[in-house]
């Protein structure tokens, strides 16, 4: 499984962004889509969630800013950044946890990352 991201980049502060990412290659189900973050000095940290059935997760730090979308039939998911901050500055991460066959268990997948920066 291979996932793609795009949209990253240079805004500024109270800006918006939108993060695209999707899954190809064989690909029986996603369970989870999502995002993670890291700043440059600190530990990866989830940022969004949103499982097949469309419930969602959000670290409380964007909650009321992003917002999590995904399209099922493209394997895509979505977050939609609004009211950005220079805390929000850091490399985004794609996520899915995602079965390729029936007798295979979920494995977690990432993508390559996408830089945003947030300037003030």
């Amino acid at each position: 499984v291979q996932l793609q991201a795009s949209g990253g980049g240079l805004v500024q502060a109270g800006g918006s962004l939108r993060l695209s990412c999707a899954a190809s290659g064989r690909i029986l189900s996603i369970n989870i889509m999502g995002w993670y973050r890291q700043a440059p000095g600190k530990q990866r940290e989830v940022v969004a969630l949103i499982a097949s059935g469309g419930s969602t997760n959000y670290a409380d730090s964007v909650k009321g800013r992003f917002a999590i979308s995904r399209d099922n039939a493209e394997n895509t998911v979505y977050l939609q950044m609004n009211s950005l901050e220079p805390e929000d500055t850091a490399v985004y991460y794609c996520y899915c946890a995602a079965r390729q066959g029936i007798l295979t268990t979920p494995r977690d997948y990432w993508g390559q990352g996408t830089l945003v920066t947030v300037s003030s």
